[in-house]
C-alpha cells in the first residue's frame, strides 16, 4: 500500500490532517513519541540520546559524536521499517528525504501564514500572540536547521515535495479528501521493483545502524546506501573513514554477512593522525 509522508509548519495542521487520515484509512500514524518508544526498545540509553537531540541541536563538536550518529541511524532505519510494513504516515523527521525516489510514496507539506499559525497557536496553546510566534520561529528554525544538518536540503524546497497544501485556502477536509485520493492512486505503484527498491533502502539502513552504534568501531563516517548499474540491477555500496584500521575488515566482514548474496561495493578508509595534527587519509 502507499506511504504518506508529511512535514509541516508549525500550526499549519499538517499533524491534525495526518491523525485524521490515519483514522479514515486505517493507516498507521508515526510521529516523535512513536519514534521514541522504538527508540527506547533498542535500550534506555538511545531513548535519552534521542530526546536530547530531538530538543536541542547538537553544536560543532556534538555533530561528529557516536550518540549522535547512531541516533540518526536509528531514526532512519525506524521510518523506513515503518514505510516497508504498509499503509504508515510518517510525520516529520525526513521522511520525504529519506524515502524519495519510492513510487509508492506520497510526499506533501503543510504551509500557512504567519498570522494564521499565529492564531492557531494562541487558541490551541492557551497563551498570547507574543509567545505563539517565538513557538513558531522556533519550532521552524529547529526543524529546518535538523533536515539540512541530515539531509543537506532546505527544509521548504519545493521540489521535495509532491504536493503542498497552504491551511488558510484548503480546509482539513479538503485536503484529507486530496490526500486520500492520492493514496489510492499510489497504490498501483506498489510494485515488486518498488518494494524491492525499499527493501534495499532498509538493509542498507539496517547495516549502516549496526555497524554506527557499534562502540567497539571507531567509525567517523558512514554511507551505505543501494545502487542500479548495468548488469548488476541492485546492489550497495559502502563508504566511510575509520580510525583504526584494523576495523576496515571487521566492517567488510559484518556487511558481507547481512547482505548475504547482494553485491556490495567498498570504499573504506582510515584516517591517521600525524604529531602536528593533520588528518590524513590511507
Amino acid at each position: 500500500m502507499a506511504i504518506l509522508t508529511i512535514a509541516r509548519e508549525y500550526g499549519s495542521g499538517g499533524k491534525e490532517i495526518g491523525r485524521e487520515v490515519a483514522r479514515l484509512m486505517g493507516y498507521q500514524y508515526v510521529d516523535r513519541g512513536r519514534i521514541l518508544e522504538d527508540m527506547k526498545a533498542v535500550g534506555t540509553q538511545w531513548e535519552e540520546f534521542a530526546k536530547y537531540f530531538d530538543e536541542n541541536n547538537p553544536n560543532i563538536w556534538e555533530r561528529f559524536k557516536w550518540s549522535f550518529r547512531g541516533y540518526i541511524s536509528l531514526i532512519q532505519l525506524h521510518i523506513l521499517n515503518y514505510a516497508l510494513s504498509d499503509n504508515a504516515i510518517i510525520m516529520g523527521r525526513g521522511g520525504n528525504f529519506l524515502l524519495k525516489g519510492i513510487p509508492h510514496v506520497f510526499r506533501v507539506r503543510t504551509r500557512a501564514p504567519l498570522k494564521t499559525r499565529i492564531d492557531r497557536i494562541v487558541q490551541w496553546e492557551d497563551t498570547n500572540a507574543e509567545n505563539a510566534q517565538w513557538l513558531i520561529a522556533k519550532a521552524d528554525k529547529e526543524m529546518a536547521g535538523a533536515v539540512y544538518l541530515v539531509y543537506g536540503f532546505a527544509w521548504d524546497d519545493p521540489t521535495q515535495y509532491d504536493m503542498i497544501f497552504d491551511t488558510s485556502i484548503q480546509t482539513y477536509d479538503e485536503i484529507v479528501r486530496i490526500i486520500m485520493e492520492e493514496l489510492k492512486k499510489r497504490d498501483l505503484f506498489d510494485t515488486e521493483k518498488s518494494r524491492k527498491v525499499l527493501e534495499l533502502k532498509v538493509l542498507a539502513a539496517k547495516i549502516k545502524a549496526d555497524i554506527v552504534t557499534n562502540p567497539e568501531l571507531y567509525v567517523s563516517s558512514l554511507d551505505v546506501r543501494f545502487k542500479e548499474e548495468g548488469l548488476v540491477e541492485y546492489g550497495l555500496t559502502v563508504k566511510g573513514a575509520v580510525h583504526m584500521s584494523k576495523d576496515i575488515p571487521i566492517i567488510k566482514e559484518k556487511v558481507k554477512s547481512m547482505a548475504e548474496d547482494i553485491p556490495v561495493e567498498f570504499d573504506l578508509k582510515y584516517r591517521m593522525h600525524s604529531r602536528l595534527g593533520h588528518v590524513q587519509f590511507k
